[in-house]
């Protein structure tokens, strides 16, 4: 039985966003090929995701210096603890599966807040004298994002940091393999939106028997 994180980051459902419904078309098939998995969904703009800040540098500082968890500030626990479970939690699952949208040739910044929150040294990589080395090796990845206009060929492929920020975080954690599922150009020729969709939605449970 393998453990999956399936993390969103949209503010609205599958109703409103590309990126939701095939999200969820993906999942749903997902657990009816493999039922004995476990799903944890991880909706980010509902899960209370601690942006690292005075407070965090403040308890991290503390900890460091032989102080107890105990000792911390009322503040301090509340974000030291939650970003300890949040990343525990990453480190305990065997798949990941991002599901964005393209914003600003980027993702929403809650989802940029929660991958600063499982970047730990220790658990999810190492410092060596040779450099960084990731320490989840043995899992897998896949990143669901819709896009508007066309950013997989052409002259805004370089413009495209979503996908490419994802790809470089898992790979510095030793995740081997991430793969794409991208649904895009909806906005660009909207008199094929319906029909982009769809193909994604078809493309979404194919993958999702062999992921």
């Amino acid at each position: 039985m393998a453990q999956v994180l399936y993390i969103t980051a949209h503010p609205h459902d599958e109703t409103q966003s590309y990126s939701m419904a095939v999200g969820k078309s993906f999942i749903e098939t997902y657990k009816q090929v493999n039922p004995n998995d476990e799903i944890i969904h991880l909706d980010l703009y509902k899960e209370n995701i601690p942006y690292i800040d005075a407070d965090v540098f403040s308890g991290w500082g503390k900890l460091r210096s032989g102080q107890s968890f105990d000792e911390l500030s009322a503040e301090e626990k509340a974000k030291v603890g939650r970003l300890n479970e949040l990343s525990d939690q990453f480190v305990a699952a065997d798949k990941y599966v991002f599901v964005t949208p393209l914003w600003n040739f980027s993702f929403p910044p809650i989802m940029k807040a929660y991958l600063d929150s499982v970047a730990v040294a220790g658990k999810t990589f190492k410092y060596t004298q040779e450099g960084p080395i990731g320490l989840l090796t043995g899992k897998k990845a896949l990143h669901i994002q819709a896009r508007g206009g066309f950013y997989s060929e052409g002259p805004a492929a370089d413009l495209e940091m979503g996908h490419r920020y994802i790809s470089i975080m898992m790979s510095f954690f030793g995740i081997p393999t991430l793969e794409g599922l991208f649904i895009e150009g909806h906005n660009a020729v909207p008199d094929k939106a319906e029909e982009i969709k769809a193909n994604a939605i078809a493309r979404a449970k194919d993958f999702a028997h062999t992921f």
